[in-house]
C-alpha cells in the first residue's frame, strides 16, 4: 500500500490556510508520527486524506487511486480501505462492545444487513479475535457507556482493525487517556501496524510518545512540513521549528522522494542519536471538540 499526497491545500471560507502545500509519501507498515502546535494543520491532514474534509486543492492517491477525483460511491468504497480512528472515540454508547466492532464491516454488507445488525459468522468469529488482541476478551456484552476512555480507544482500534484497512489513520488517541494507557494504546497500534503489514500515520500531541513509537516523524507548522525524519533526527533545533517557525537548515529539510526508511536519503550517512527534551508537549490540535473523557486503563 501507498499513500502519496501530493500540493495538498486547504484554505477555509474565512480565508485561513490550514494546509499550504503538503507532499507526503507512506507505505510499508512504518508508523508515522504527526506532530506540531495547535492550528498547525495535523488533524486537518488527517481529515482530508479519508475527505471527511474536503481539499481544496491537490492529489491524495492510494495506491493509485486518486481519492480526491471519487464521486459518492467510489468514495465510499475506497473508505473501506482506510481505518479511521478518532480522538473522541466515535462510538455508538447504547450499543454493546461488539455491536461497535462489528460497524466496522458495515461496508461489506447490504443495506437491510446492517439496519439489522446482522453479519456473516466469519465476521462474528474475527471481531471476537481481535477484541481478545486488544484486551477487550471478555467485554463484548458491555455497552460502550461503561466503559473507561482507555477502554473506548481499543474499541475503536478493534473497529478499524475489522475493516482490514490498507492503512489506519489515527487522531489524537492519547489526548485524553492517561500515561500509562496512552503508553498501552500506541504499543497496540504499532504492533498492529507490523502484524497487519500496514502503516499507520497518527497525529498526536505528546513528542515523548511519538519518539518513543514512531519510525517516522513528521512536523508541520502554519500548514507546512518543517520536519520528516526518524525520532533520532528530531533536534532540539528542529523541535524548535516545529513549534515556533523558521526556515529548516539544509541538513533537516524534509525528506525528499527518494528517501529510505529511517529518513536519510540513499547513500547518505545515517544521523547520530540526540536529546530530545521530556517537556516536548504541547496542546492538541485548535478546533477539536472539548475533552471531557477521563481516560483509565
Amino acid at each position: 500500500m501507498t499513500l502519496d499526497v501530493t500540493d495538498l491545500r486547504k484554505t477555509y471560507p474565512t480565508g485561513d490556510e490550514a494546509l499550504t502545500g503538503i507532499d507526503l509519501s507512506i507505505d510499508g507498515s512504518e508508523t508515522t508520527a504527526m506532530i506540531g502546535p495547535s492550528g498547525a494543520g495535523k488533524s486537518t491532514f488527517i481529515r482530508c486524506v479519508n475527505r471527511l474534509t474536503e481539499p481544496t486543492a491537490g492529489s491524495i492517491e492510494l495506491d493509485g487511486t486518486d481519492l480526491t477525483a471519487l464521486g459518492d460511491d467510489g468514495l465510499r468504497e475506497a473508505r473501506r480501505d482506510i481505518g479511521m480512528i478518532f480522538q473522541e472515540y466515535n462510538l455508538v454508547e447504547r450499543l454493546t462492545v461488539m455491536e461497535n466492532v462489528l460497524t466496522g464491516r458495515l461496508g461489506y454488507v447490504s443495506g437491510w444487513q446492517a439496519f439489522r445488525r446482522s453479519f456473516p459468522p466469519a465476521d462474528i468469529e474475527r471481531a471476537y479475535e481481535i477484541l481478545e488482541r486488544v484486551g477487550l476478551g471478555d467485554m463484548e456484552n458491555k455497552r460502550v457507556d461503561e466503559l473507561s476512555g482507555g477502554q473506548r480507544q481499543r474499541v475503536g482500534i478493534a473497529r478499524a482493525v475489522i475493516q482490514q484497512p490498507t492503512i489506519l489513520l489515527v487522531d489524537e488517541p492519547t489526548s485524553s487517556l492517561d500515561p500509562e494507557t496512552s503508553n498501552t494504546v500506541m504499543r497496540l497500534l504499532t504492533e498492529i501496524a507490523a502484524e497487519q503489514d500496514i502503516p499507520v500515520l497518527i497525529n498526536i500531541h505528546e513528542v515523548d510518545l511519538a519518539t518513543d513509537y514512531a519510525d517516522r516523524i513528521v512536523g508541520l507548522h502554519d500548514g507546512e512540513i518543517v520536519f520528516d525524519g526518524p525520532p533520532a533526527d528530531l533536534q532540539d533545533g528542529a523541535l524548535d521549528r516545529v513549534y515556533r517557525g523558521g526556515d529548516p537548515p539544509e541538513s533537516d529539510a524534509p525528506r525528499p522522494a527518494d528517501a529510505t526508511a529511517d529518513g536519510a536519503s540513499q547513500g547518505d550517512a545515517a544521523s547520530d542519536g540526540v536529546r530530545v527534551p521530556a517537556d516536548g508537549v504541547v496542546s492538541a490540535n485548535g478546533g477539536t471538540p472539548d475533552r471531557s473523557a477521563s481516560g483509565g486503563p
